[in-house]
């Protein structure tokens, strides 16, 4: 009896999977969640910057962005060596040599332009990170009026500055990761999706450690409805922002 036809089907139930090919894992699931939860809290605190109303909802949004950060320094120490803030900076070290063959090179050709890319990469990274500190601190010292004691607004003016200077690196790190995954033919976001890249090989990630960014994102919504819980009217608008006001009108 001739059984090739039923075995057809089988086969080609097969030819998706093996289009799809192999992958291997290269973040794991505290850094993405790190990085979405850090880029959604950054976006919420600037849109919320403005305004008696939503002054509390920027403030808790700046103070988890603070602890995020708090949590990556910790994470890049004691954490797998993909995830080190040592290798944002081995690749910063980079810069100077690939600047000195810039005049050596002959043609565009001989110019290396992905590590080029990848030191512009690592670069915005790290202003992301570091300037999450004068931002906090300006932000602080905005909501509790420090300005009136050292005389006048200028360090309300001050975290201004440093907000639009991390909108403008949030930007960059956008067009260049959109300017990369063009350049390369490929998704260069989709690694902080799914953490994996097509390809055979080992994965650079033994570990994904899904509860750890389950802990951290449980962690910054406990924070949010504490924070929830300490004003009498929310974190839209409170008594404490209504009181804010009218002492500004009175002044």
């Amino acid at each position: 009896m001739n059984n090739t036809p039923s075995l057809q089907p089988a086969s080609a139930a097969a030819q998706p999977a093996a289009a799809k090919g192999p992958s291997r894992r290269v973040t794991d699931a505290p850094t993405r969640m790190f990085h979405w939860l850090f880029a959604l809290c950054f976006v919420g605190a600037y849109a919320t910057a403005d305004g008696e109303y939503w002054r509390l909802l920027h403030v808790t949004l700046g103070y988890t962005i603070a602890g995020l950060l708090g949590f990556r320094v910790l994470y890049g120490i004691f954490g797998p060596r993909t995830s080190g803030l040592g290798l944002l900076w081995r690749k910063l070290a980079g810069a100077p040599a690939w600047l000195r063959a810039l005049p050596q090179a002959r043609s565009m050709q001989q110019v290396n332009w992905r590590q080029g890319q990848n030191l512009l990469m690592a670069l915005a990274v790290v202003l992301l990170l570091v300037l999450v500190v004068p931002i906090t601190l300006s932000g602080y010292a905005t909501y509790n009026d420090w300005g009136d004691m050292l005389g006048g607004d200028w360090i309300e003016e001050v975290h201004e500055f440093f907000g639009e200077a991390m909108l403008f690196v949030v930007l960059a790190h956008l067009a260049l990761i959109a300017g990369m995954s063009m350049l390369r033919r490929k998704n260069q976001a989709l690694p902080m999706l799914t953490g994996r890249v097509e390809g055979p090989g080992p994965n650079l990630v033994q570990k994904n450690r899904t509860w750890l960014a389950a802990a951290l994102l449980l962690a910054v919504l406990a924070f949010g409805a504490w924070e929830w819980q300490q004003s009498p009217n929310g974190l839209m608008a409170s008594g404490t922002t209504s009181e804010r006001s009218r002492h500004h009108d009175d002044d």
